[in-house]
């Protein structure tokens, strides 16, 4: 099986090329095909790391320094999805004849961090990120705090393209946060830095935001009696046996506090105070026999909170320590600070109202870019059918997004599904005529 998106020489000229921007070139043209490079870069790192094949992408972005560019692309959107976005949608002008450059801005952050997922597994990526590790971390926090909180829900039907953008917004938030609890993990495994565990510990009380997640457990669900987990980017119903089948989002936040409690350096910082002891204390009534069966370096951690409760640990040590503070989210704030209409007003005008021929060539440059085939290869497993649950390898035909494994099961589930399928083909067909692909 070809398992090529791009060659390593693209790659490497991809990753050469990367650069940051101003919050004011979003949405550009420069900017817009630095997107499309990453998007490539971020297929090809996937197809490799699940194929176990040399992970050219994660080596080049390392031996060029290209991983802080990654991490400063992504806080800049994040930044203009709080300050600019909702300005822009409320202008009297905005009414663009098609609204896929806009989607395009909103899912950038979700295709770096994607990006990130992949490369930071490895040690040599996390050091590679130098100083704008410390902003990742506080990326990491702000996402996750929403996501215990509740802050971040599926929405509802909308009214116009305005709504429909923000609702594509939200529901890409929580696949984003989702995200940032592997990259988080990935962090708590390598860091070696005492500013970057100051941070996660001292500043942010990371391990009780991690405890709060263990407790609501946002990527599970039940409807109507149903269980369903979010697996592979996708809500999945799961089988009665399975139902205490930990995901790999479970495994990573677990990992997290395992890493955050049990490392000397993490320990001698943190302070259990009673506060912090009684939240922690509460992970007890969630590692069962079964959960670390699963996991079973959670034995240690089942060690250690048990000691914990019959214990008063000393104060954190207090050292003396020269802290590096991150930059990249106040660098833009306080930068743009004041300009946030201004920005609205140059982007409804000067980016996100492309001629026609504009339109045709970013659609032809999309379709090479989102090729189906490829990404049919960036499933870390087989499509499961619709119906049944079992491996599937017919996808219906109208919306390409649900599969079966066979005819019987797509008869038997479309009542349910004719709905979502109207929705995604209209929503399809809208995307093909806003980019020129038909008429």
């Amino acid at each position: 099986m070809d398992t090529s998106v791009i060659l390593p020489v693209e790659a490497e000229g991809f990753i050469q090329s990367l650069k940051t921007f101003s919050l004011q070139e979003v949405g550009s043209s420069r900017w817009s095909k630095q997107h499309e490079y990453i998007e490539k870069l971020n297929m090809q790192a996937i197809l490799n790391a699940s194929a176990m094949h040399d992970e050219f992408v994660k080596e080049l972005l390392v031996s060029f320094g290209k991983i802080p560019v990654l991490i400063h692309g992504m806080i800049l959107v994040e930044v203009w999805k709080q300050k600019v976005f909702p300005i822009l949608c409320q202008l009297q002008d905005f009414n663009p004849k098609n609204t896929f450059q806009l989607y395009m801005v909103i899912h950038h952050e979700a295709t770096i961090i994607n990006l990130l997922e992949t490369v930071m597994f490895h040690k040599d990526s996390c050091e590679a990120a130098a100083d704008c590790l410390l902003d990742l971390v506080d990326y990491c926090h702000r996402k996750l705090t929403l996501l215990a909180s509740g802050a971040i829900r599926e929405c509802g039907s909308t009214r116009d393209q305005h709504e429909e953008l923000q609702m594509q917004s939200a529901a890409l938030e929580f696949d984003i946060s989702l995200k940032a609890a592997s990259v988080l993990r990935y962090i708590t495994d390598h860091t070696g830095s005492i500013s970057v565990i100051n941070r996660m510990l001292c500043t942010h009380n990371v391990p009780c935001v991690l405890v709060q997640l263990i407790d609501s457990c946002p990527w599970s669900r039940c409807i109507q009696g149903e269980v369903q987990k979010y697996i592979n980017g996708k809500w999945q119903k799961i089988p009665v046996e399975d139902h205490l089948k930990m995901t790999k989002l479970d495994g990573q936040v677990w990992l997290s506090l395992y890493n955050l409690l049990l490392k000397e350096d993490c320990q001698r910082k943190y302070d259990f105070n009673s506060f912090n002891k009684n939240q922690l204390l509460k992970l007890r009534g969630f590692l069962t026999d079964v959960l670390i069966d699963q996991l079973p370096n959670l034995a240690e951690l089942q060690r250690f909170l048990a000691h914990l409760a019959v214990t008063e640990p000393p104060p954190p040590k207090k050292e003396l320590i020269l802290e590096q503070i991150p930059e990249i989210w106040n660098h833009i704030v306080n930068k743009n600070s004041g300009k946030w209409k201004a920005i609205a007003k140059y982007q409804v005008k000067e980016t996100f109202s492309p001629s026609e021929s504009d339109l045709r060539q970013q659609a032809q440059r999309l379709a090479q870019t989102y090729n189906l085939d490829v990404m049919e290869n960036l499933l870390s497993e087989k499509p499961k059918c619709g119906s049944c649950g079992k491996e599937a390898s017919k996808r219906c035909s109208r919306c390409q997004g649900e599969w079966y494994c066979h005819r019987e099961c797509q008869v038997k589930h479309w009542p349910k599904h004719k709905k979502a399928c109207q929705l995604m083909a209209e929503a399809t067909e809208k995307v093909q005529r806003d980019t020129g692909v038909i008429s």
